[in-house]
């Protein structure tokens, strides 16, 4: 069994263009579904930050939850946005991306690797209190493009400091696109061996021609969490120019089959939301 996080978030927070509300909460209806297992579907930030995602609060209200199994995830910067999230009932996890590039956390969130720590024992603890479960990405996980120091031992050290503040899962984020088979298994086969109880998953982000390798690698170390979106869209616009998009949802659901996998999905709704995600990808730029 893989276990399939959607990420129709990501897969907008780029776009410049403002997608009506309405659009939005259509769309992730229909992925409510299909029977992922979780729908990373909006985020509490800063609304000049990230102006596309400004109406997730109004989203969530639109949502109908009734006959899903899916859980819904919202990515979140700092306190205050894991304070707002935690509003919420609907909302099971908040994400928070954790960099283990100084340069890159501080684009992406304002603070600092140390300042950022800190802040994950504020949202941890917020997390507890509200029943909320938080999910932290190693962004940068695979390298950076800053001349900031890497080497995979990095990405270990980090994780393993995670844990000890008692987060359970983990997402090894490939943000820009840098992972090879090599290093995602070098990762993945340490991480998985040493940190016993903690789900690890993978956020990768990659060319088309490249995304089977790196699915394979990291299934075959040991990942059974696999965040995708849709046709591939999407990437994170603190990284870069030009976005290097997610693993498409379609190359998860190819590798599933290929190797006879179970995804635990819905696929006449797969479809179904495969064609949907036009009406917004076709249209707004």
């Amino acid at each position: 069994m893989l276990k399939l996080i959607e990420c129709p978030r990501d897969a907008m927070q780029g776009i410049k263009e403002f997608i009506p509300t309405e659009l939005k909460i259509n769309y992730l209806n229909q992925l409510l579904k299909v029977g992922f297992d979780t729908i990373d579907f909006g985020s509490f930030v800063s609304a000049k930050a990230i102006p596309q995602l400004q109406d997730t609060a109004t989203v969530l209200k639109g949502l109908d939850l009734s006959t899903t199994k899916s859980k819904l995830l919202a990515i979140i910067a700092n306190t205050r946005g894991a304070e707002d999230a935690c509003k919420f009932e609907e909302i099971t996890y908040l994400g928070f991306p954790f960099s283990i590039s100084e340069t890159f956390q501080q684009r992406n969130t304002n603070s600092s690797i140390a300042e950022s720590l800190v802040r994950v024992d504020e949202i941890q603890n917020l997390c507890i209190k509200h029943k909320k479960e938080l999910v932290v990405y190693i962004s940068m996980a695979f390298g950076n493009p800053y001349g900031d120091e890497y080497n995979p031992s990095i990405a270990i050290k980090w994780s393993k400091e995670l844990t000890k503040r008692g987060i359970k899962i983990i997402a090894l984020a490939d943000t820009i696109g840098t992972s090879t088979p090599e290093n995602i298994s070098l990762l993945f086969n340490e991480l998985i061996h040493e940190l016993k109880g903690v789900e690890m998953g993978a956020h990768l982000h990659s060319t088309k021609e490249k995304a089977q390798e790196k699915i394979k690698a990291a299934y075959q170390s040991g990942c059974r969490r696999f965040d995708s979106a849709i046709h591939g869209f999407g990437g994170c616009p603190m990284a870069a120019d030009s976005l290097t998009g997610n693993i498409a949802t379609e190359d998860i659901e190819l590798y599933a089959n290929t190797n006879k996998i179970s995804l635990g999905l819905n696929t006449v709704e797969l479809e179904k939301s495969y064609a949907a995600s036009w009406d917004i990808f076709n249209k707004y730029h």
